[in-house]
């Protein structure tokens, strides 16, 4: 597949989404509010994560504007060497944290690499008076024991600089522990649906605000859109997200690996 780079600018208002216009400074946000970059590729952009988090926070009375770059099949290490814009709209500023995404990333080549490629990222993201954050992302559907060496990989990751941990993986694990019928895969067993990307969200959400996520109203969104689901669907998801959290906690308490790889793994394929 040809890279193109895919840059979405969105933003949730109290009454409602309007659009960033990537100047800097960033507007004003009103009390509460959070300025949020997305760093990732399509487990990112399909059915807008970032905007499904904006949502989320406006049917909540919360405010989370957000903006992201992101392009398909790309690591970190894509970002830092130019495949997209990820480094100058970091330098705009404005922004209260940084979230770095990638594929699944198991243990070896792909761990080092993700670990180290965070800790490249790390300096310009403080740098800009933002906090990094890690999203683990989710193995290919299989064992639920797949999600085991990915939870550590992004957990080291983000270890390695105290950046905040967000599990969305783990949310996706507790959910389908409670209901094994969801169907969070798309038709590939990798991309979310938009349950999937409405799960991952909502753990984001948590994390960001600190709210309950079981205390919000019973709403789904996905594409930045209300999404049709049962309430007690919602509710579980919600849980599922909060059981997440509460098991991981934002700083991440994991040593990162005692020595890293330096060699350079294959773009994309971690």
């Amino acid at each position: 597949m040809s890279r193109r780079h895919v840059l979405v600018l969105i933003a949730s208002w109290a009454a409602g989404a309007g659009c960033l216009s990537g100047s800097s400074p960033l507007p004003p946000l009103p009390p509460g509010g959070h300025h949020v970059l997305f760093i990732g590729n399509s487990l990112t952009y399909v059915n807008d994560l970032p905007g499904t988090l904006a949502a989320i926070a406006a049917s909540a009375g919360d405010t989370i504007r957000v903006a992201t770059d992101a392009g398909p099949n790309l690591a970190l290490i894509d970002h830092l060497t130019g495949s997209t814009a990820a480094l100058a709209h970091i330098r705009e500023g404005g922004w209260e944290y940084v979230i770095l995404q990638q594929g699944p990333t198991p243990a070896g080549i792909c761990r080092d690499s993700l670990v180290l490629w965070t800790k490249m990222f790390d300096p310009y993201i403080k740098a800009a008076g933002a906090r990094t954050a890690v999203f683990m992302a989710w193995p290919y559907a299989g064992p639920l024991e797949w999600f085991d060496e990915i939870q550590l990989s992004f957990q080291a990751a983000a270890a390695g600089v105290n950046a905040v941990y967000m599990p969305a993986g783990e949310a996706w694990r507790s959910a389908l522990q409670k209901d094994p019928t969801l169907t969070l895969y798309g038709s590939d067993g990798f991309h979310p649906t938009p349950t999937g990307t409405f799960l991952a969200a909502l753990e984001i959400y948590e994390r960001i605000t600190g709210r309950d996520a079981r205390t919000i109203p019973p709403r789904a969104f996905a594409n930045g859109q209300p999404l049709a689901l049962p309430e007690v669907t919602v509710r579980l998801l919600q849980s599922a997200a909060h059981d997440a959290n509460g098991r991981f906690p934002a700083s991440a308490d994991l040593a990162p690996p005692r020595a890293l790889a330096t060699h350079t793994a294959i773009a994309g394929h971690c």
